[in-house]
């Protein structure tokens, strides 16, 4: 009844009101727009039709252009089509804003549980001392990352915001002008954005939505957690990748890295100041003038000068003198105002949001065999030195660098950047920026080379304020990771680190890598038992482990439903501590608005405490785990063989947009790691891997394997076997669920013209059988008669999503075309398939 009341809302509120102010799009001012928006719905039939009838994309537009345009001439027709994207990218633009107005609406009739839904329990149960003691120490941290997936500029995220209020007023006019202002308003970067770019970008979303969400959060749980002593105000943190994450982006640079932890500081202090600002006029009390006027005269020279810091404790120490005077002298009056500000300042302190570094471990290796052959160690090879030899130098030999000894871009850059970081504690504080991560980790060098690299860049050993986080993200990282660990715990100098560090030890787990190298179940299932066993390790150690999903936008990398995949982990996992990076156009869909952030933030902390606090805990037995284990197996091998296809990789090269995500002027960061000529699986980045079969609508990496395990299981009469998984095993299910979603965005009719490709015809026909045969065998295990058909608001969005980008989708595949019968036109051909990345990129909200 819930759900089918929701559905009604989201026609009402969504699909209702975009048909109405789409038809606005008919004078958006462009030249001949006109005839655009009004040949949009025709082109999007013959497209639905087309595709259905077994029509190429080439015979669908050669139909649309003689029977509704009557352009004849090519270079015409590319001009058209490009009229046709910039009016499919508003499209997207007004639908996500329609969506997001009516976001409120429709949580009135969600299941999920919100914070006050969870008061709700704890208040029937009446074990509030239980939640009290929890919710004192349980926090959740996302970290927002700049993988380049994100590309809408603050000028149109401004706009998104101005016809969301407009749209939740119904204010026609107005809507109808700001719409004419998106459609002069370039949506995309005229060239690739620096690092700076990005985090400017996302520091902006900061400052405009996250200072004031995190804020209000806190108030809730605090007025209604029953503890006049409560003071957790690391309940919801926030980490910081652009500017610190240098893996694979030689643009991010020590300096990069110094200016981004200023900006931070800069914009947290004018949130700051002008939250004084409007406390001033409020405390206009005479004996209280010159307390706020000193900390606002500091306040306001600290947000423009990053040579004039002020720190959090000066901060905290001027407003504890006003609430004194205010309670002494004042009645109070106000108070809880001035709390609130105080609260804020607790929990963002001097830094806004945490700057992580990152780099990966083959670069750390470069550095330390330069260094090591340059102090005469070794002559070529770090492999000269036996491993004892090697862990020896980097923890016992002292040495004194200098970057300008060295003439290696990479070498010199990390030396200043490590040797920098004081300086960023100094002035941002040490949350600041106290994380180091090392991608690839697999084996303890991942951890030791970069406390090494400390110790030799000047920093005391017993001063190493950084959590070293190794990240296991390949299948041989995970196999490692617990002999890793132990090994690290076994070591003297290593174990008085981890004490300094509160006998805390962070552990970063990247499921984007760990799909695109072991399949979906495979990956996901690898990451579950490796979080088993490290959890067990740590304890074993007296070490208290925290996870650190690396979550992408879609399944594929480790995306789909946060709460239900929290929610589903089994008890032998840690769960002290929610963290997950946040990326792409995520950020803004899942994060954008203070209401989301809100409620998904919610989500995250009810998921955790849920686990901890209600209902039985959730085990998976041993019978349960050879099932999975088995099919495990068997999708592997089944993705495995799809890999090792002599048509895999040319077919990403051949017939996808791979090498086009690098020309887009989305992101910094390349396309793929190295610079090597020919393209290797390894190389190739996750985001582009993803984003490419999600731009084919094919979306392999989601599903791919899964439909062959289960068949032959139920060739050997056993897939009661699965069914029973599937409904007792909420780790499983909602596997299933998401690799449904991601079936449910698939439409393999748009390249249906390839399989009778001479080349790659075979290969799509192994993708196309995959397909339906997972598609088949998920309805048999779920019961379900349609994909998503327990999520009927999230089914319907996806639909409409699918049609806006239709017409886009089927411009593209006719580019790709072309290009490959080498087209006079081939360069603008090229341009029309970068240029239509944007647009189904945002459509599909978490495509890559």
């Amino acid at each position: 009844m819930q759900q089918s009341r929701r559905l009604e809302e989201f026609k009402k509120s969504v699909t209702n009101k975009f048909n109405i102010y789409n038809s606005l799009f008919l004078s958006l001012p462009y030249k001949n727009v006109e005839n655009v928006g009004m040949l949009i719905p025709l082109l999007l039939d013959q497209c639905e039709k087309g595709l259905k009838a077994g029509k190429d994309p080439q015979e669908i537009l050669e139909v649309f252009f003689s029977n509704f345009v009557d352009v004849k001439d090519e270079r015409e027709r590319l001009d058209f089509m490009f009229r046709i994207i910039q009016y499919v990218e508003r499209q997207v633009v007004l639908y996500d804003s329609v969506e997001d107005s009516a976001f409120p609406k429709l949580q009135e009739y969600s299941r999920s549980l919100t914070i006050k839904d969870y008061f709700g329990l704890v208040n029937r149960t009446k074990n509030w001392d239980k939640v009290s003691k929890k919710l004192s120490t349980f926090s959740a941290r996302i970290v927002l990352t700049a993988h380049p997936t994100q590309f809408y500029t603050p000028a149109v995220l401004d706009i998104i915001a101005e016809l969301r209020s407009l749209i939740d007023d119904d204010r026609i006019h107005d809507i109808d002008v700001t719409l004419q202002q998106l459609g002069l308003t370039s949506l995309i970067n005229a060239k690739k954005p620096t690092p700076l770019d990005e985090a400017k970008n996302i520091i902006y979303i900061l400052r405009n939505t996250y200072y004031d969400a995190v804020g209000e959060l806190y108030q809730y749980v605090k007025s209604n957690i029953r503890d006049d002593k409560f003071e957790n105000y690391n309940l919801m943190k926030l980490g910081f990748w652009p500017g610190g994450d240098r893996d694979g982006n030689p643009f991010v640079t020590s300096e990069i890295t110094k200016q981004v932890a200023d900006e931070l500081r800069l914009t947290l202090m004018k949130c700051y100041y002008n939250e004084l600002k409007d406390l001033r006029k409020k405390l206009t009390f005479k004996g209280m003038q010159e307390d706020l006027n000193t900390l606002s005269g500091k306040l306001y020279k600290a947000m423009f000068d990053p040579n004039a810091p002020i720190s959090y404790e000066g901060i905290v120490e001027h407003l504890g003198v006003v609430r004194e005077k205010l309670i002494a002298d004042y009645h109070r009056l106000y108070l809880g105002e001035l709390d609130q500000f105080i609260d804020k300042v607790h929990i963002f302190k001097t830094h806004f949001a945490t700057l992580d570094i990152r780099q990966d471990h083959s670069k750390h290796l470069l550095v330390v065999e330069t260094i090591l052959k340059q102090k005469g160690a070794i002559k070529e090879s770090i492999s000269e030195l036996k491993e004892k030899e090697l862990v020896k130098w980097l923890l016992k030999e002292d040495m004194s660098l200098d970057p300008n000894d060295f003439d290696e871009d990479i070498v010199k850059d990390t030396i200043a950047n490590i040797q920098q970081l004081a300086e960023i504690q100094a002035k941002n504080g040490e949350e600041g920026c106290n994380r180091y991560i090392i991608s690839n980790s697999e084996d303890i060098f991942a951890v030791l080379f970069v406390f090494g690299l400390f110790r030799w860049c000047g920093w005391d050993e017993k001063d190493i304020t950084f959590d070293i986080v190794p990240l296991f993200e390949t299948m041989k990282g995970m196999e490692a990771a617990e002999e890793v660990m132990q090994t690290l715990f076994d070591i003297p100098s290593y174990r008085k680190h981890l004490e300094r560090r509160n006998e805390i030890h962070t552990i970063m787990l990247g499921f984007s890598d760990g799909t695109k190298d072991g399949g979906y179940l495979k990956a996901n299932w690898s990451i579950l038992k490796t979080k088993e066993t490290l959890s067990k390790v740590c304890k074993k150690n007296g070490i208290k482990a925290i996870f650190f999903d690396g979550r992408g936008g879609p399944p594929a990398r480790g995306g789909g439903k946060t709460h239900r995949f929290y929610a589903a982990q089994t008890k032998d996992v840690a769960n002290h501590e929610i963290q997950l990076t946040i990326q792409g156009q995520t950020i803004t869909s899942t994060y954008g608005t203070k209401e989301q952030f809100i409620h998904n933030s919610e989500q995250l902390l009810t998921a955790g405490l849920s686990n901890n606090l209600f209902g039985k805990e959730l085990v998976i037995s041993a019978a349960q785990r050879k099932l999975i284990e088995e099919l495990s197996d068997l999708s592997f091998d089944k993705y495995d063989a799809l890999k090792q296809h002599d048509k895999f990789i040319p077919y990403l090269e051949n017939r996808s947009t791979l090498k086009y995500y690098t020309k887009a002027n989305i992101g910094s960061r390349p396309g793929k790691r190295g610079n090597k000529a020919k393209l290797t699986l390894s190389d190739l980045r996750a985001i582009s891997f993803v984003g490419s079969w999600s731009q084919l609508k094919q979306n392999v990496p989601g599903y791919f394997g899964l439909g062959t395990a289960i068949a032959k299981l139920k060739e050997e009469g056993r897939l009661n076997e699965v069914k029973k998984l599937y409904k007792d095993v909420p780790f499983f299910r909602a596997l299933m669920h998401n690799s449904m979603m991601s079936l449910a965005k698939t439409n393999f009719d748009l390249t249906s013209y390839m399989k009778e490709d001479p080349e790659f015809g075979e290969f799509w026909n192994i993708l196309h059988d995959e397909f339906e045969l997972s598609q088949k065998m998920l309805l048999q295990i779920s019961g379900l008669k349609i994909l998503m058909e327990d999520e009927e608001v999230s089914r319907e969005s996806v639909k409409i999503r699918e049609k806006i980008v239709l017409p886009l989708l089927v411009i593209q595949q006719n580019a790709l075309y072309h290009i490959t019968q080498n087209s006079a036109y081939k360069e603008l051909y090229e341009k029309i398939v970068t240029r239509s990345l944007y647009g189904n990129i945002n459509a599909s909200r978490n495509s890559a």
